[in-house]
């Protein structure tokens, strides 16, 4: 049995045309971070549970002029998140790309990440040969990297986990803010200033939230 963390990018401008959703979630400017939490797929229809952190306003004005979306509903957590479930239609090659994951004894552990410019970063566990396979079969115009092979300790699911809920909310801030982007754009004041605490506060609750990652990836090498 294997674990793959994998990325997949589609084509300069062709994330929109495997799926429209596809191409709001990872190309949208009013987006900052989406995953998807659960779906249900059946082949022609796929429905899917996001955390969205961005303007929902717009993105729900968006999911309106989709012909695809046959049906969403938006809750709003506060003013920068939310979940949305989507029911979409599935287009040609959308089922392409989820036909290869979606079969056999393959499961796609929670969550999916939608990263800018038409990528997807997801982990997926099952037998060794199937997931060659399924990475062998997708047909449609995206590249598939493998970024790491190991245990399922190191998931996304099991790696947040370790985290406290207030751990979590400062590590997700700081992405939010820009904190992790290259070169950073944020501080951990500006951090502190957004979440109402000393800067003291954001660094220890950093470091141990980096700590409890960095182990959960290299568990030999503790």
């Amino acid at each position: 049995m294997k674990h793959v963390r994998v990325r997949i990018t589609a084509d300069a401008g062709r994330a929109g045309s495997i799926h429209p959703m596809y191409g709001v979630l990872t190309e949208a400017t009013f987006i900052k971070r989406a995953t998807a939490e659960q779906w249900n797929y059946t082949g022609d229809a796929l429905g899917i549970l996001h955390y969205v952190v961005g303007d929902a306003n717009a993105l729900e004005s968006a999911l309106q002029e989709i012909p695809e979306v046959v049906g969403y509903d938006i809750e709003r957590i506060d003013e920068r998140s939310c979940y949305v479930y989507v029911r979409d239609a599935t287009t040609e090659s959308l089922q392409e790309m989820f036909s290869p994951i979606s079969s056999g004894g393959l499961i796609v552990v929670p969550p999916v990440e939608y990263r800018p410019s038409g990528t997807v970063v997801f982990s997926m566990f099952g037998p060794d040969d199937e997931v060659q396979e399924a990475i062998e079969d997708v047909s449609v115009p995206i590249d598939v990297t493998i970024e790491a092979v190991g245990g399922l300790a190191g998931t996304t699911t099991a790696i947040e986990a370790r985290l406290t809920d207030r751990q979590r909310e400062v590590v997700e801030t700081a992405v939010e803010l820009g904190y992790y982007d290259i070169p950073r754009s944020a501080s951990q004041e500006e951090i502190a200033t957004e979440l109402d605490c000393a800067p003291s506060t954001v660094a220890e609750h950093l470091r141990k939230a980096e700590a409890q990652t960095l182990q959960a990836h290299f568990p030999d090498k503790r």
